[in-house]
């Protein structure tokens, strides 16, 4: 067990394969109070920020350096992700640094206390102690769907000026959440699971009425996807010139992946509209087998067009209209999500209402309607609406 600052600090020096692990500020601020040698107050004042640490990431100083061993992007991680062969230098380093965490996760309040010789108090915090070369190896094998860093932490992520980011509360929409569309639903995650087990896969869009899950459809595949491996990153329109350098951020790892475009469309001379062509039409620099594109749109034609745009000095005017108007036949897949008959939006309402357990009363059908019809129309978002009103209040007996 490592009992004296000296030789924990030295230990953890000598990490390599996991150095992401050891710069980030948990391992960092121990070290920093490994490192001092300053008087008591400066000693306690990193021991303060070390353990200030810990509780950021959970309060469990051994749980924390499983988690951060087993979901590093090291090359060692990415070779096992791969099934490569791992080179016997690269493996004798892992076992070395993985029997540092080991004792590591041995410290204990009491244990740094007695490396400065402290005898006041000290916030203290948990530590457990496991087989880290066991439990690290049983997470190796599944790391093909459990995925590395971010992406064994997060199932949805978002791009942000280019960068992809978490998105730390995510939409938890699943399958059983929905009624009706089951048609389109089974074709998109026929598609999906396709892409999961290494076969072609379409780039799909899903097109129709506002209001008839569209996008709730593709969040609740991808929540009842993700423990076989499958991860959701929505790209807002203005991000899309960064899909290419997205889909070569994500080429070589492990897990599948959807790029979201929701409600696309593009104006005339739309700059981002000849990207999403080159995209669609894949070329060489953007291809990726382990992602798709899935896109909603309330137009079948993604372009929006005025009669003035037939007219003009273009003298092959109908060849610039078919470039326009034909970029949703570029997607492999369409699915067309329709507003429901009055027969199926009153079993929306009846099913939710069931869910929910509000008890249904002899005008509901009526109500439903009603509130439908001021809402702009009989759809699945409608039928939400309508049921989540009644359990907030916001609708009378008889209103």
């Amino acid at each position: 067990m490592l009992t004296d600052r000296e030789n924990a600090a030295n230990s953890l020096a000598s990490i390599v394969v996991f150095r992401q692990v050891k710069d980030a500020p948990v391992l960092r601020s121990l070290r920093e109070f490994l490192d001092c040698r300053g008087s008591m107050a400066q000693m306690l004042d990193r021991y303060a920020a070390f353990v200030a640490e810990v509780y950021e990431n959970g309060y469990d100083l051994g749980r924390y350096l499983l988690d951060a061993a087993a979901e590093d992007e090291n090359e060692y991680v990415r070779l096992r992700a791969h099934g490569s062969p791992v080179p016997p230098a690269l493996s004798q380093a892992v076992r070395g640094e993985l029997a540092i965490f080991q004792e590591l996760s041995r410290l204990t309040p009491e244990a740094l206390r007695g490396m400065m010789g402290y005898t006041g108090f000290l916030p203290g915090f948990e530590t457990t102690v496991t087989d880290f070369a066991g439990e690290f190896e049983k997470r190796m094998e599944r790391v093909g769907v459990t995925g590395l860093g971010p992406y064994a932490r997060h199932v949805m992520f978002r791009v942000v000026e280019g960068e992809i980011r978490p998105v730390h509360t995510p939409d938890q929409t699943s399958v059983d959440d929905l009624v009706g569309y089951e048609l389109q639903r089974g074709q998109l995650l026929d598609n999906t699971r396709a892409l999961l087990q290494g076969l072609p896969a379409a780039n799909a869009l899903l097109i129709g009425d506002a209001g008839t899950g569209k996008s709730s459809s593709v969040k609740a595949v991808t929540n009842l996807l993700a423990p076989q491996g499958l991860r959701l990153i929505e790209v807002p329109k203005a991000e899309l010139r960064h899909i290419p350098a997205i889909m070569e951020h994500l080429r070589d790892n492990p897990l599948k992946f959807i790029l979201f475009i929701d409600d696309l469309s593009f104006e005339k001379n739309d700059d981002t509209f000849s990207a999403m062509k080159a995209i669609l039409e894949g070329s060489v620099s953007v291809k990726a087998a382990n992602t798709v594109i899935y896109a909603t749109s309330n137009r079948r034609h993604l372009v929006k067009e005025s009669m003035s745009d037939r007219d003009g000095d273009d003298i092959h005017i109908n060849d610039t209209i078919q470039d326009t108007v034909a970029l949703s036949d570029r997607f492999g897949l369409t699915i067309l999500f329709t507003k429901p008959p009055r027969q199926l939006y009153l079993q929306i309402v009846h099913e939710l209402c069931r869910k929910k357990g509000i008890p249904e009363t002899a005008d509901m059908d009526t109500r439903a309607c009603a509130f439908a019809l001021r809402r702009g129309g009989m759809t699945p978002r409608a039928a939400e609406q309508f049921t989540d009103s009644i359990l907030s209040g916001g609708l009378s007996e008889k209103s």
